[in-house]
């Protein structure tokens, strides 16, 4: 379990990251969604102990990131965006040895490393040098690693960017075979409503909702979005289109009128809250 209690982080440069945020994250799979700039990031590296917060605190399964970070780091295990394998030595070894450094015995690493590659689609490629591989199949060694340890608590900061969609959903069912929590940021809403239990949805450093995706959607329930470029009686402007939402049954009078309809999704929250989505 994860609690924060109001945790903020405001950088040298006077920007506010994140401006007092509380919360308690006790399910399985728990997605962070927001635009570039809300915040996922930089609260994704406070709570597993990278960078240290302004003021507030969290703890991870009772121990507290700040008091004691060592007690933490043991028991989770974070992937950042930015990051690469060694690339001179195999895809193999790269899982084999980052396991192995953990703690785990050589068999067991090498047993753990094997199942991972299969259960997210880079067994093939095991004996390839890292160097020699794609980017999104980089990506796949350290969700592969994250998974494979065994962890208590996973961080993973957007861990399908760059992989195709065969690929996402690779990547998807390994989580769901997760032994730990998850708490994952994602800028893909349909990650976000095939994988979560439970939603933490942040704009500007502060926490707009929480809640499972069917509670989160339940106030749009029976809805659709239309999409126009005709401004209408309470549309939303989203660049250069009007966003309104109709009941599903009064949908055929607007397509007859040159207008996309659209089913409702984690983004239509953040429209009807203000959010600026061209961001």
């Amino acid at each position: 379990m994860i609690e924060a209690k109001n945790i903020k982080k405001t950088y040298k440069d006077g920007t506010q990251a994140v401006k007092g945020m509380s919360f308690v994250l006790d399910k399985k799979v728990t997605s962070i969604i927001g635009h570039n700039g809300a915040g996922k990031t930089t609260l994704i590296r406070m709570l597993s102990t990278q960078l240290l917060p302004t003021s507030g605190t969290a703890s991870i399964n009772g121990h507290d990131i700040i008091k004691d970070v060592m007690a933490v780091r043991k028991t989770t295990v974070s992937i950042p965006q930015e990051i690469n394998p060694i690339g001179w030595i195999t895809v193999f070894d790269n899982l084999r040895l980052y396991l192995h450094a953990r703690g785990l015995p050589i068999k067991e690493s090498k047993l753990r490393a094997e199942k991972a590659m299969k259960e997210i689609g880079i067994w093939d490629i095991r004996n390839k040098h890292a160097a020699d591989i794609s980017g999104g199949q980089k990506r796949k060694i350290f969700v592969g690693m994250a998974i494979a340890s065994g962890a208590d608590t996973i961080f993973l900061d957007e861990p399908t960017t760059g992989l195709d969609p065969f690929s996402r959903i690779q990547v998807w069912s390994a989580i769901r075979k997760a032994k730990g929590q998850v708490v994952l940021t994602t800028h893909y809403m349909e990650e976000a409503q095939s994988l979560s239990d439970d939603v933490l949805m942040v704009d500007k450093g502060k926490i707009l909702s929480k809640g499972s995706v069917r509670q989160l959607l339940k106030p749009l329930e029976k809805m659709v979005r239309v999409e126009s470029m005709k401004k209408r009686s309470n549309s939303i402007p989203v660049g250069n289109t009007w966003v309104s939402y109709v009941k599903r049954e009064e949908a055929e009078s607007f397509v007859m009128e040159g207008d996309i309809i659209k089913p409702i999704t984690l983004d239509d929250i953040f429209i009807k809250k203000g959010v600026n989505l061209e961001s």
